[in-house]
């Protein structure tokens, strides 16, 4: 019911998944994560299979410091399409990275 409607809101709004997700990517290429993200974001919104808008959002959450929300997204991109190899490696460079990042965390007194 709630998913019906945030998706009905998000249609009234305007826009389609297409173009918030280049929208997104070109404020990324800016470095402006926080924008990105909400593009990205709404690109979910309105197309939740929509792999690649998956992708992104994680790439923009990771860059923010979300690393679980990251995690999710990059496995929710995986789920959808599981032969991509663009997503794949973006993954793959995540989870050493999160991995390092844990390993130096823990050792921290």
């Amino acid at each position: 019911m709630i998913l019906a409607l945030l998706a009905l809101l998000a249609s009234d709004a305007g826009g389609s998944a297409v173009e918030e997700l280049r929208f997104g990517v070109e404020v990324a290429r800016k470095g402006l994560w926080q924008e990105a993200r909400f593009r990205f974001e709404r690109a979910v919104l309105l197309d939740p299979e929509n792999h690649s808008a998956l992708n992104n959002l994680a790439i923009a959450l990771e860059q923010q410091g979300e690393f679980d929300k990251a995690r999710e997204a990059y496995e929710r991109a995986l789920k959808l399409k599981p032969k991509s190899l663009y997503i794949q490696q973006n993954y793959d460079l995540f989870r050493e990275a999160d991995d390092k990042r844990n390993r130096k965390a823990k050792k921290k007194p």
